[in-house]
């Protein structure tokens, strides 16, 4: 009978292991009599896709006059062995590709989710469903076994590559027992105390997780008292929140968290005068509707101004985060560059409202400005000099109310709220759906440029139609919206519905 290679594909993103993983299974193998041979198909990391590690192991290299067999370079769909995925949507992608069948493959991966460009970048939610990817999974690999391995990772103080090569050892599919993959660490010589103690955990959870037990660790939640404000205006806006539904106190609460942090406490009790104003009008005391202006309205006032984005970037969360991903400890130097192309919109937005209308309008100043701004630059905010730089462009939030971006966006959340109120009265149903609406209003840029071109386009169909539109209507609009940030498809509905008369000069 003929001797048939063992193949093994590893897909991993940068900064996960992959490469010393593949190596760790050629050396496993090569140290225990068998030829074995790596090959790598680049991706473009955790931006689109993961690279590709293809691995053959063949027997009989310590056999007198053995020839080396000739292997191959590339994984093929329907041909592998054995599929190692550092995370969830890359065991997916696997799945997509043909590698795992359920005649041959184990899938071994991380239950784990790193969200892909074209995930975050959506206007809409854009996420995959993770148990629907876990279920596909699942019922295309003829075994699989799949737990939290980052966060195993992490608590070890290792990389993903060792967690899953405890995995592979525990699933008993090479031809190796567990003292020889250890070994072959230890062979490495780097970071062994670590990446035996990552290697047990895999090999642990991965037992568990055949055999049946739950092995995601537990998530520590604060307890009522940790999440007792200690500041009394704190402490006086929460009391207003239990006035609320009790289907809208979260949302409220978190409301309120968020906008304290980003602005101030009259900041966030504004928004819940806001939110009293809806409640007292005809039909806003809906439940659900309330709940979900809620929601939207805490994202709408902590709008992304360049503001936000300095002090996001200066935060000493954003520093240890930074470190943490990249496993950097004391001895290590980190250098951070921020990459920013601030747009003349936004500078003039950053800039008292008086100021900032008079750079916007064209003339000698506004070129200088714009032609500076459309050059963009690196601020090293690891430097003293880049810190302080975006460090006192974050302080400027305490003149935040002075800003032009600040007109701008609250004559637009009061407009808003008022087509709310106006349609609470008459139909609930279309003054939830226009609530939503402001799903299109995010991020910062031309993004944000485009998703509120889309959401004006809708409320002038709102302000003109009131009659004729249907909630249902409406939320397909928004739908339309929401998948494509261009306003194509929303165009071709407006057309389809009969409302793109007056709107067809906006949405153009």
């Amino acid at each position: 009978m003929a001797v048939e290679p063992i193949k093994i594909a590893i897909l991993a993103m940068g900064g996960e292991g992959g490469g010393v993983l593949a190596d760790w299974i050629v050396s496993l193998a090569e140290a225990d009599g068998y030829f074995a041979q790596t090959t790598s198909v680049p991706g473009v990391a955790q931006r689109t896709g993961a690279t590709i590690y293809y691995i053959e192991l063949f027997p009989g290299a310590t056999q007198p006059g053995a020839r080396a067999p000739v292997l191959a370079l590339s994984p093929l769909p329907g041909d592998l062995d054995i599929v190692l995925a550092s995370e969830l949507m890359e065991a997916g992608r696997a799945v997509q590709r043909g590698f795992v069948t359920r005649e041959r493959t184990t899938l071994i991966a991380s239950s784990h989710r790193v969200y892909s460009i074209a995930e975050k970048s959506a206007l809409g939610d854009g996420r995959v469903d993770a148990a629907a990817l876990l279920r596909q999974a699942r019922e295309a690999a003829k075994r699989f076994v799949s737990f939290d391995m980052a966060q195993l990772a992490q608590r070890t103080g290792s990389v993903i590559s060792a967690v899953l090569f405890g995995a592979l050892s525990a699933a008993e599919v090479l031809p190796f027992r567990r003292e020889q993959f250890e070994a072959t660490i230890e062979r490495g010589a780097v970071g062994v105390a670590t990446s035996l103690k990552a290697f047990d955990a895999g090999y642990r959870a991965a037992r568990d997780c055949e055999a049946g037990v739950a092995t995601d660790l537990p998530r520590v939640m604060p307890t009522a008292a940790a999440q007792s404000p200690r500041d009394a205006g704190v402490a006086a806006l929460v009391e207003r929140v239990r006035d609320f539904p009790a289907s809208v106190r979260e949302l409220a609460t978190e409301g309120v968290r968020r906008l304290v942090d980003y602005q101030d406490v009259a900041y966030a009790s504004l928004y819940l005068d806001r939110l009293d104003a809806l409640r007292a009008a005809p039909g806003g005391g809906d439940a659900g509707l309330l709940g979900e202006t809620a929601r939207h309205l805490a994202l709408w006032m902590s709008y992304e101004d360049t503001i936000r984005v300095a002090d996001l970037k200066t935060r000493a969360s954003r520093f240890e985060r930074v470190r943490d991903e990249v496993h950097a400890n004391a001895a290590h130097v980190l250098q951070i560059n921020e990459f920013m192309h601030p747009r003349i919109e936004e500078i003039c937005e950053t800039l008292p409202a008086g100021l900032g209308r008079w750079l916007a309008r064209p003339h000698g100043v506004h070129r200088i400005v714009a032609r500076m701004a459309a050059k963009g630059r690196v601020i090293q905010t690891s430097s003293l000099g880049g810190f302080l730089l975006l460090y006192l462009l974050a302080g400027w939030r305490r003149g935040r109310r002075t800003t032009l971006r600040y007109a701008l966006e609250t004559r637009r959340i009061e407009a808003w709220l008022k087509r709310i109120e106006s349609a609470a009265g008459v139909d609930a149903t279309l003054a939830l759906e226009i609530a939503q609406c402001q799903r299109l209003v995010k991020g910062y840029g031309d993004t944000h440029a485009r998703g509120l071109r889309n959401y004006e386009t809708l409320m002038k169909v709102v302000d003109r139609r009131p009659a004729a539109l249907t909630p249902q209507t409406l939320r397909e609009l928004r739908d339309k919206a929401l998948a494509d940030e261009h306003g194509n498809q929303l165009r071709e509905h407006l057309q389809r519905c009969g409302l793109a008369r007056e709107e067809q000069f906006e949405a153009a």
